[in-house]
């Protein structure tokens, strides 16, 4: 999107001045004024990742799972996969939590999370639903050993629709409903 608005800016700078000086200079700030945001609106979410193809975005976040250099120790019986899931018996337990099968699974999320930070698994889970469901199994309470993803899915639905704990608008959010204040409040002063 911001190569076309570079590649059309010309264009748009014609047909800016044609309209402009037929409207008068009232229209012509206006004018002006939403341009600017147009392009400032582009330049922030190709900054952000959001011009990104998807696709390449998908392919390198999955590709965090079979990364030579972040799985390499981790027995492939006990890795995750992309599926969400975690096979690890409850005898197993102290090899995954104590050996290199946890910080490398901490390896991959961080590899997906920092790809697409949305990434969720083909059972539904998110990124933090394997985090937390590693903490509790690998933690010393009666949930120890217990590495079934879909039943820390399930605690975590049960709080989020119980509405005591709103997840936070992201900050993109927040820069987006600037923008369009800023820009509502420039067009009212213009006029």
């Amino acid at each position: 999107p911001l190569k076309q608005l570079i590649v059309n800016l010309p264009l748009l700078a014609r047909t800016f001045q044609r309209n402009s000086f037929a409207l008068g200079p009232s229209i012509m700030a206006r004018h002006a004024v939403v341009y600017a945001v147009l392009i400032v609106t582009s330049a922030i979410c190709f900054r952000s990742g959001y011009a990104q193809d998807p696709g390449q975005l998908l392919i390198k976040a999955l590709s965090c799972f079979n990364a030579d250099n972040i799985y390499s120790r981790c027995s492939e019986a006990y890795r995750l996969t992309q599926s969400g899931y975690l096979n690890i018996p409850p005898a197993a337990t102290e090899q995954f939590c104590y050996g290199p099968c946890l910080a490398e699974t901490h390896l991959v999320l961080d590899c997906v999370d920092h790809s697409l930070s949305k990434f969720v698994f083909y059972n539904k889970a998110t990124i933090n639903d394997v985090r937390t469901t590693l903490q509790a199994a690998c933690g010393h309470t009666h949930e120890r050993g217990n590495f079934n993803v879909e039943e820390y899915m399930q605690e975590y639905m049960q709080d989020y629709w119980s509405g005591a704990n709103l997840p936070l608008l992201p900050n993109n959010l927040f820069t987006l409903i600037f923008l369009s204040s800023t820009l509502i409040l420039m067009i009212r002063e213009a006029l």
